[in-house]
């Protein structure tokens, strides 16, 4: 398939625009903008005033003015680099045009003595004296229609000016096509939204500052537009998935009903949802795609076992992949319990699989022995074969690409997949990032968790922390002690751990403390995870890398030194660590004062709420989704035109008439399909191309 010939005059050379030479073409290349299709897409973001008017007196300089002036003597610079002013009258007073290295024989052909001109440009005071310096207009009086009476401005580089582009954006202009609408008509309908040519024309030509709003109609239509042809190219990838035939795999509810009897108390509705949800997709003939979200402590487990007993009860095996040795040894402790009531045999492989433990361990996979394997990226080689492999659990999405998780699909051909994360994304992320997925949330907390107590308390009062851990140390219990996040290096960070870790042993005692780092080798950071876990060290210091998973029960208090140098969604996944036993928790944030507003606000959204959606939510609404999650590895579209931050409802609309256009019309083959097609080639979603299927 190649572009549909209507979009050629936007996907022409820029060259073919007005105004634009080589040069200009190659420096309009250094902002991303090499078509008349990406010119139209860079917006202008604010504008200028250029009405005309009768004169500059009484006007609040400095000011951008537009007047009609009879053009009086010229005074040539008297030094060389000085100014060469020009005397002119308006319809009341008189003022000066001042130019800078102006050149005598140029000027006296722009601005004759005795002649009418329009003059457009800054008036300032300057000893008493209006001066316009360098106007950006100069035009005979026949030619004002020129200058557009209110100027947009727009983003520049080097060697482009806003003359430039300003004209080859109006040429651009000429060059937009009448297209076949692709929205619902419904909706457009009822937004009122213009056709793409004039939503286009009108955001290049704002009459006012209100027209440069983020909420105009034509701006919202063409913010639409994109998030739309994102979510056509997401819904592509799920429907080309969805052709992938997938295992049938209906449950018995023989190991589920022995897994039920023995729980303490009965799974929550949003656990029982999230089942309910899975099973049905793993009874299907198509491939399970599912993202399974819940917040630090919504019994995820739980949902992932009975996940994993469906595919046992259908005759196959499960597994369950953890990006780390550490949880993946944790997945097994939290399992291995609800395995043996439900009589099913679970087994760990990871890179320590040595020799013949390890190739005893692949036989009794490749026979189907063992019926549900836990492991790290050790189950990703070659030599990992699995009877019949049905569900592919994997947890902690964004450490694990979308290549693996094909990776780990191809080794059960058709196996269904399931993502779990501990991490609550806002829902306009969730779409932008998983649109493709189909998702369960786990909203509510398992009863028997008890609450976090949530402290903020100045470093100027270290000594009372420190003691009230010691206290607590002598009660038998364990403490987490996080060292402050240093962006330029992990060689500051890691001081500041040391420091932390030596005060803190000369205080508590030797043994009492012990240090995890980034820095470290593997096997001395498991070593300290696993002399902590043991109780044998009362109080660990770390820097980050405790953030994902850890369980230890008997740790109640959660120290973050300089709280306000984290994000909102890393404290309160670090808060997560402590309150998983029966003993009361308590998390301190410590932080440096003064405190800016936004760093008192962040701390006093986490004293205040334990809802990780609420946290991520007003993480989002305060930092934006760029720095969310690190835009560059985030997975997450860059969109010219459309906020993520701010347009989430827009996004979830765009998700289900994507979803609705491609169920009616899956080759995109009806009228609104083949705009659909146009939308895509405009909005260069090339890959989402190639996904209709060929023909």
């Amino acid at each position: 398939m190649s572009r549909p010939e209507i979009l050629f005059p936007l996907f022409a050379d820029l060259e073919a625009l007005e105004g634009v030479g080589p040069k200009t073409a190659q420096n309009m290349g250094q902002m991303g903008i090499t078509t008349p299709r990406d010119l139209l897409f860079t917006l202008p973001h604010t504008g200028v005033d250029r009405a005309l008017r009768d004169t500059v007196e009484g006007a609040a300089l400095p000011k951008t003015l537009t007047v009609k002036v009879t053009v009086g003597a010229h005074h040539p610079a008297r030094n060389r680099g000085g100014a060469y002013r020009i005397h002119v009258e308006d319809a009341q007073t008189s003022f000066q045009l001042v130019f800078f290295h102006g050149r005598s024989d140029y000027l006296s052909k722009v601005l004759p003595t005795g002649s009418t001109r329009v003059v457009s440009g800054k008036v300032e005071l300057f000893d008493g004296i209006a001066n316009m310096v360098h106007p950006d207009h100069i035009l005979p009086e026949a030619e004002i229609g020129d200058i557009p009476s209110y100027e947009p401005v727009y983003p520049l580089t080097a060697g482009v000016t806003q003359k430039t582009m300003f004209k080859a954006s109006r040429s651009a202009l000429t060059r937009v096509p009448q297209l076949a609408e692709w929205i619902d008509p419904g909706q457009v309908e009822q937004e009122r939204w213009p056709d793409f040519a004039a939503a286009m024309t009108a955001v290049h030509t704002p009459l006012a500052q209100g027209d440069l709003s983020p909420d105009t109609v034509a701006k919202t239509r063409l913010a639409y537009d994109e998030l739309m042809a994102h979510q056509l190219t997401l819904a592509l990838a799920r429907a080309s998935e969805r052709k992938t035939v997938g295992l049938v795999s209906k449950g018995t509810e023989r190991h589920q009903a022995r897994v039920r009897a023995a729980l303490p108390y009965a799974p929550t509705g949003a656990q029982e949802r999230a089942i309910a949800e899975i099973a049905d997709d793993m009874a299907r003939s198509t491939r399970m795609n599912r993202l399974l979200q819940g917040d630090v402590g919504a019994g995820k487990t739980l949902v992932a076992f009975m996940a994993l007993l469906i595919a046992v009860e259908a005759g196959g095996q499960g597994v369950m992949m953890a990006p780390t040795e550490i949880l993946a040894r944790q997945h097994l402790e939290g399992l291995q319990p609800l395995a043996e009531d439900a009589g099913v045999v679970l087994e760990l492989l990871t890179g320590r699989d040595k020799g013949a433990e390890r190739r005893a361990k692949l036989s009794a996979l490749a026979r189907g022995d063992i019926q549900i394997l836990v492991g790290t990226h050790a189950v990703f080689q070659d030599d990992v074969v699995f009877r019949d492999l049905r569900l592919a659990i994997v947890d902690e999405q964004h450490r694990f690409g979308v290549r693996q998780r094909l990776a780990l699909g191809k080794k059960g051909a058709s196996a269904d997949v399931l993502v779990m994360t501990a991490t609550p994304i806002p829902r306009s992320l969730a779409l932008a990032q998983y649109g493709d997925m189909d998702v369960s949330v786990l909203d509510e907390k398992p009863p028997g968790r008890k609450p976090i107590k949530t402290a903020m308390v100045s470093t100027g009062r270290m000594d009372e922390v420190v003691g009230r851990l010691q206290a607590a140390m002598d009660e038998g219990r364990q403490c987490y002690w996080v060292c402050p996040l240093v962006e330029e290096s992990e060689a500051v960070d890691l001081t500041a751990a040391e420091e932390r870790f030596k005060r803190l042993r000369a205080i508590l005692g030797e043994g009492r403390v012990g240090l995890v780092h980034g820095q470290m080798p593997p096997a001395e950071k498991d070593a300290a995870m696993a002399r902590f876990q043991a109780g044998e060290t009362g109080v660990l210091v770390a820097t980050t890398v405790i953030e994902v998973g850890v369980n230890i029960p008997n740790a109640t208090i959660m120290v973050i030194e300089r709280a306000e140098t984290f994000g909102l969604a890393q404290l309160h996944q670090l808060r997560g660590r402590v309150g998983r036993g029966e003993a009361a928790s308590t998390c301190l944030l410590l932080y440096q004062s003064p405190l800016s507003d936004a760093g008192q606000k962040r701390l006093e959204v986490l004293r205040e709420t334990e809802d990780g959606f609420r946290i991520a939510e007003t993480d989002l609404q305060m930092r934006g989704h760029g720095d969310l999650i690190g835009t560059a590895q985030s997975g997450v579209p860059r969109f010219q035109i459309a906020d993520l931050d701010r347009q989430a409802g827009l996004m979830a609309v765009a998700q289900s008439d994507a979803r609705k256009l491609l169920n009616e019309d899956p080759e995109l083959l009806s009228p609104r399909g083949q705009a659909a097609r146009v939308l895509l080639w405009l909005m260069r979603q090339d890959e989402a191309i190639r996904l209709i299927s060929v023909g």
